[in-house]
């Protein structure tokens, strides 16, 4: 039954409410819109659009932003979304670093830094550091901020609330460690995958906008999944659903006691560190400032070494797509059977829609690596998902731990029955 303040269906201000959210959302969409223009987007006559506007500007939601100048007759008033209704932050946790960054109620990032990790720094004073300059940049107090979605590799496990599948994290695995987070923090904050936050972005804002079903393959210093289904994250019963750097799969002798070595098959026939030495055997020598990543490495590659890993294999990666032909191309075609491998079995196991490819190493390969995989995926795999490049380049775990902290906080803020 509808509870003391919630509008019982069918009311007149539950069709408020409704309409409310309606316009807000529009607003977020389209940019500063004029009283007409609502009305017609909603349906709505002049009348309710105004008293729409006027309760909603009364509430802070909105604001006037000038007049449209560029139409014929008198400028007709503009209304958007008041980006300081609320503020955000979202939190990209590496081995290497932590990169925080505010937005307002809009998703523009108002404010950011980087904090380098140190040794010897513990996790609940590296969020408050990096949390509290990245408000400071904004010129807010951490007290402004309505919610704060934090991403790392692995995932807590919802039953311990400890980090699994990310041993290469130091500082991160307290089992009180997230009690001691909402001790130091003053508002909300969550925890997700650094992976399905890049689903999140790509699913918000980038190539898997109005799928309900997809696969985010990411490939950076390792090889991670994130599962979309039914439109809805699918984590596990311990978060570690899409964890694919541990799938056996043929072609490589099985990795027993994966979790030990941090690495599994797929790991080690696909991962950045195999691309060095595989352009070795093709005679490729990297590209000059590429990195020192042409060592063996095994597992997936974290700390100091992880940087000239991945600057190699980019290098490489980008040096044949740029020139795919003789035995950069030979680069391409091995590398894209070793990618889509791992993918066959993901593919006969879940059949999506759509597989974006996402992470520094593929976004390199271009459209010709991204061709390449589909095409052996096309022989390996019973179904043919579309195989489609990540279009949110820039930092999208991050952007992704934002868009997450934004959907939730414009739930509550746009609820109009609490007003």
């Amino acid at each position: 039954m509808p509870g003391p303040t919630t509008p019982a269906p069918g009311t007149p201000s539950l069709l408020r409410v409704m309409n409310d959210r309606a316009a807000l959302d529009l607003l977020l969409v389209h940019g500063p819109l004029s009283r007409t223009r609502i009305g017609r987007l909603t349906g709505l006559s002049k009348p309710t659009a105004s008293q729409l506007l006027a309760r909603l500007e009364a509430a802070g939601l909105v604001v006037a932003t000038g007049t449209d100048g560029g139409r014929p007759g008198p400028n007709a008033q503009l209304y958007a979304v008041n980006p300081r209704a609320a503020r955000v932050a979202g939190l990209d946790v590496t081995p290497g670093r932590v990169l925080a960054a505010v937005a307002d109620l809009t998703g523009e990032v108002i404010g950011s830094h980087e904090l380098p990790y140190a040794p010897g720094t513990g996790a609940v004073e590296q969020v408050t550091r990096a949390l509290g300059e990245a408000v400071k940049d904004a010129g807010l107090a951490l007290s402004d901020i309505h919610r704060t979605v934090i991403a790392t590799p692995g995932s807590f496990d919802p039953r311990t609330g400890v980090l699994r599948y990310a041993d290469h994290l130091p500082g991160w695995h307290s089992p009180t460690l997230l009690e001691e987070l909402a001790a130091a923090l003053p508002m909300p904050v969550e925890y997700e995958n650094d992976v399905n936050l890049a689903a999140v972005a790509e699913q918000r804002l980038g190539a898997a906008r109005g799928h309900e079903d997809f696969v985010l393959l990411w490939n950076e210093e390792g090889l991670g999944a994130a599962l979309v289904l039914g439109g809805r994250l699918h984590r596990g019963w311990t978060g570690g659903a899409g964890e694919v750097g541990f799938l056996p799969v043929p072609g490589h002798p099985l990795v027993r006691q994966v979790t030990r070595v941090n690495s599994g098959g797929y790991q080690e026939v696909a991962g950045v560190q195999v691309l060095p030495g595989m352009a070795a055997a093709l005679g490729i020598e990297a590209p000059p400032h590429a990195g020192s990543g042409a060592g063996a490495v095994h597992g997936a590659v974290h700390g100091a070494e992880s940087g000239a890993v991945v600057s190699t294999a980019v290098a490489l990666l980008a040096q044949a797509a740029e020139h795919p032909e003789g035995a950069h191309l030979d680069l391409l075609r091995q590398y894209a059977t070793a990618l889509a491998t791992g993918l066959a079995a993901l593919v006969a196991v879940l059949d999506p829609e759509v597989v974006v490819l996402s992470g520094a190493v593929t976004a390199a390969g271009g459209a010709i690596l991204r061709e390449l995989v589909e095409a052996e995926l096309a022989d390996l795999a019973p179904s043919r998902p579309r195989l489609v490049s990540g279009t949110v380049r820039e930092r999208p775990v991050l952007r992704g731990a934002l868009e997450s902290a934004l959907a939730a906080t414009r739930d509550e803020v746009f609820d109009t029955s609490r007003r």
